[in-house]
């Protein structure tokens, strides 16, 4: 390589020499022709010399490439394949039986029968409000009542003999119905003075307090069933279209730096006025750890997919004036060299970008080394 060089530089300075002597001795067109028929032979004689030279290196050197200036580059070659891209929303443990049981009368409350964390079933008495008065009032109906049935039959009794008047069996009719409608309405309002488990739980928690005087609608007892949990999320009104039931969801626990997979049960078919959102309701699998109602998890959901995408990586797509470009190989004279394309973008995730436009399946696209590039610069590719 330092011959090549010694003959290169030592042919310029000759051609300096003899181009200087012809310019002081002869003038005008006929000698700037001369000069350059001179330089043109020269120029024969030194790629010849260079070739030859290159050729000697070769069969003595194996790993001596006349490329050696090419810049090396590693390529893909774009093949279509599936592309997914996804979001991360913030959803919540949620349970259809999670529910604060209130007072349904006015009445002091005397006794609470459970503790918190207490498994109870259905129907078990949880709460009672002080019900004395109605429970006089129930005692005075039945004696009434049980007089009010002893006339009626008497008068009935009569009537069916001809004896008596209607009215007077009339009035014993109606006397005893209404006074069986009080029981049952006193009976109804007893009732209301007892709180009882709708379902099976667990009390979450008490607020009632023995001695208060509840009112209806006063919180009293919050009972829970763990074991009817699901995963809810308010989702924006901009990604309408883009779930559907039974779709696979990723559900992050960060508590637990847990990670489980699920389906979307059900997808909201309105839009909620307060936020523009609506509501996915996420199933939720069997845990080997606990899940609490109220606890936060991030779901990650597919929004978008294509089976047939061309994908490059996001790091090798530049921009100029025309736009977003990657580098790709092309032939020119027999050689490979960088060819820069303008592409059309789709959407991008986890470090990958969809094309659009402007590439096809088979083309080869520079991943690594593509700083270093310009249009039409010679490449070497590194396998």
């Amino acid at each position: 390589m330092q011959k090549i060089k010694f003959i290169i530089t030592l042919t310029i300075l000759s051609a300096i020499a003899v181009a200087c002597g012809s310019a002081s001795g002869e003038q005008g067109l006929a000698a700037k022709k001369k000069k350059l028929k001179e330089l043109q032979d020269q120029s024969i004689e030194l790629k010849t010399q260079i070739s030859q030279l290159e050729e000697e290196i070769k069969a003595e050197d194996p790993d001596f490439s006349e490329k050696k200036s090419a810049i090396l580059v590693s390529v893909n070659e774009l093949t279509k394949k599936p592309f997914k891209h996804a979001v991360e929303i913030r959803g919540a443990v949620a349970s259809k039986k999670n529910v604060m049981l209130s007072a349904e009368a006015m009445g002091k409350i005397e006794t609470i029968h459970v503790r918190e964390g207490q498994n109870v079933s259905r129907g078990q008495v949880l709460v009672s409000l002080d019900a004395d008065v109605v429970r006089n009032n129930i005692k005075q109906v039945k004696t009434q009542l049980d007089l009010a049935n002893q006339v009626f039959e008497r008068q009935e009794r009569l009537w069916k003999k001809n004896i008596g008047t209607e009215v007077q069996y009339l009035e014993a009719k109606a006397n005893k119905e209404s006074l069986e409608s009080q029981l049952a309405m006193l009976n109804a309002q007893l009732g209301m003075m007892i709180v009882k488990a709708p379902f099976d739980g667990v009390v979450d928690n008490i607020p009632a307090r023995i001695g208060e005087v509840a009112q209806p609608g006063w919180p009293l007892v919050r009972l829970v069933n763990p074991n009817d949990v699901y995963i809810s999320a308010d989702v924006s009104e901009s990604y309408l279209g883009k779930f559907s039931r039974n779709q696979e969801v990723e559900i992050y626990f960060p508590s637990q730096n847990k990670r489980v997979t699920s389906k979307i049960k059900s997808v909201g078919q309105t839009i909620k006025s307060e936020n523009r959102t609506f509501e996915l309701e996420i199933e939720l699998p069997k845990l080997n750890f606990p899940a609490q109602p109220n606890q936060v998890v991030v779901l990650k959901l597919v929004d978008y997919s294509n089976a047939q995408a061309l994908v490059v990586p996001t790091e090798v797509i530049q921009g100029d004036n025309g736009g977003n470009y990657v580098y790709v190989v092309s032939q020119k004279d027999g050689e490979q060299v960088a060819s820069k394309k303008h592409i059309k973008l789709g959407v991008s995730h986890d470090l990958k970008t969809e094309i659009v436009g402007g590439l096809n399946e088979g083309d080869k696209v520079v991943v690594k080394g593509h700083r270093d590039l310009s249009d039409g610069v010679e490449i070497s590719i590194v396998k």
